[in-house]
């Protein structure tokens, strides 16, 4: 078993578009895997379920710990850190927006 403590920081946190990404991500491995809001001292629940993932009300800013149990849990701590850090994709998206309105 291992678990890993990360911040949220997409502005809006682990909601809608970003959480489905979370549970699409988690729903990859084998692996069980848990995650709780720490900031709110949420409940553990399991990873692979959009609506229980909803249920953390995980906003930006908030610390989340993830546990994996499974042969594949290190891969799968590794790409669900990965998506968190890089904003569940929107990082570059948004940089190219802001771009694009400067330019106009």
């Amino acid at each position: 078993m291992r678990n890993i403590r990360i911040t949220v920081n997409h502005p809006v946190g682990l909601h809608a578009r970003p959480a489905a990404q979370f549970v699409q991500t988690a729903s990859k491995y084998e692996s069980e895997i848990t995650v709780a809001n720490l900031t709110k001292e949420s409940a553990v629940i399991n990873a692979k379920s959009i609506l229980l993932v909803l249920t953390l009300g995980v906003h930006q800013g908030h610390e989340i710990e993830i546990v994996a149990d499974g042969t594949d849990e290190q891969v799968a701590l590794s790409a669900l850190k990965d998506l968190v850090d890089n904003n569940f994709g929107e990082e570059t998206a948004s940089a190219a927006s802001e771009e694009g309105n400067q330019d106009a």
